[in-house]
């Protein structure tokens, strides 16, 4: 009888939540539109609401101000344009600034010229470098129309940390927006778009535990808001159209209410999880890098390199051994290339590298048996570097 594989890519995306699976079980009985006025509408309509407040809720908003989209992708396209409304009066942003370690779906730039895209270096740690920031936003030209800065809470890949509230003070006295996208903190650290200084957040429905194909645009307030990137019927007080896609919005909704339940006590004990996994593999293989690890990282991520390993192949080895993992983003294509983020921090990214994310399920078992896959492909390394 085969093992049962052992999934360690969390980041990638979590398994659906028992408590999401649920909710859109019971939402399959919702049958109306939820934009219909009639019985079954208004139901439809009232699950869609009570879900907005659960995730209101996870990120320290108001619901009116909670815009339910197909994913963070969407999110992120939507809200990076130069084109932007301050109630009925229309508001320029001139440039878009982002950080060298953001993901694809912000490194692309959304609907901003190219030439209207710069990127913000980050130190040896992979965290934005605040003075280069500074100046940047001191040489921006105002004239032109606001600046605009992205920055993710905490990197997909490292699971650095990035220090947005300090960029946050930086971006406000230079009268411009800051785009926080928060996929990667949501659930795993505490989130509060005031607190963090955020004028809007970007959170993804797949990675807490909901499904996939929803996120969410969160925005400070209601008066500042991008122009829509989809028209239609006017869904969304008129920011998405399209009807609702009401049973992932649902279970969105319920994943987004248990992920916030014991926030510290289970972080504690994914991090000492991640200490366990990463003590082994430094005793099995002293030369291992784990990068990103005596900086602030969100407790569940292990980024690593293991000299003489190649992504792919190790990517593939753990497959083998039964083991999910992964490369880094797994919004690539599902290709495995050199990372961004290595390059940015001043690593080498021909190094490669491969990232091991835990969740709520993951147990000491669990990590035991990672080490010992591990301990196997490390040993087949220097088997390999011997015969040559």
């Amino acid at each position: 009888m085969a093992a049962t594989r052992l999934y360690l890519d969390w980041n990638a995306t979590a398994p659906l939540h028992p408590a999401a699976r649920e909710a859109m079980l019971r939402a399959m009985d919702i049958q109306g539109n939820p934009n219909s006025v009639h019985g079954e509408g208004r139901a439809a309509r009232a699950a869609v609401e009570a879900a907005r407040r659960q995730v209101a809720a996870l990120t320290g908003a108001e619901a009116a101000h909670v815009v339910f989209t197909s994913g963070a992708t969407e999110a992120a396209n939507m809200v990076l344009t130069p084109e932007f409304r301050m109630g009925r009066t229309p508001l320029v942003v001139s440039h878009l600034y982002i950080s060298a370690v953001e993901h694809p779906a912000v490194r692309e730039g959304g609907r901003f010229a190219k030439d209207n895209v710069s990127e913000i270096p980050v130190t040896s740690d992979g965290t934005i470098d605040l003075a280069a920031l500074e100046a940047m936003l001191s040489a921006h030209d105002k004239a032109s129309g606001l600046p605009m800065v992205a920055i993710m809470l905490a990197n997909n890949e490292t699971g650095i940390l990035q220090p947005v509230t300090e960029a946050a003070k930086l971006v406000q006295a230079a009268g411009g927006l800051l785009v926080v996208d928060a996929v990667q903190a949501a659930g795993r650290i505490p989130l509060d778009i005031h607190a963090i200084g955020a004028d809007f957040l970007i959170v993804s429905s797949h990675k807490i535990g909901g499904p996939k194909g929803v996120g969410a645009l969160v925005s400070r307030g209601e008066i500042l808001m991008p122009m829509p990137l989809i028209h239609g019927g006017g869904q969304e007080k008129g920011h998405r159209s399209g009807t609702e896609n009401t049973l992932a919005i649902i279970g969105f909704g319920a994943a987004a209410e248990v992920t916030a339940l014991d926030l510290d006590a289970r972080n504690a004990a994914i991090a000492s999880l991640r200490d366990r996994l990463e003590a082994g593999m430094e005793l099995v293989a002293p030369d291992v890098i784990i990068h990103g690890k005596d900086g602030p990282r969100v407790p569940n991520t292990c980024f690593f390199t293991l000299p003489g390993l190649k992504s792919e192949t190790g990517q593939i080895a753990f497959d083998l051994e039964g083991v999910a993992i992964s490369a880094g983003s797994a919004c690539s294509s599902g290709k495995v290339g050199e990372s961004h983020v290595l390059a940015a921090m001043g690593c080498d990214p021909k190094l490669g590298a491969l990232r091991i994310s835990l969740g709520p399920t993951t147990t000491e078992a669990d990590i035991d048996r990672a080490i010992a896959a591990f301990t196997r492909i490390a040993g087949r390394r220097k088997l390999a570097g011997a015969a040559a």
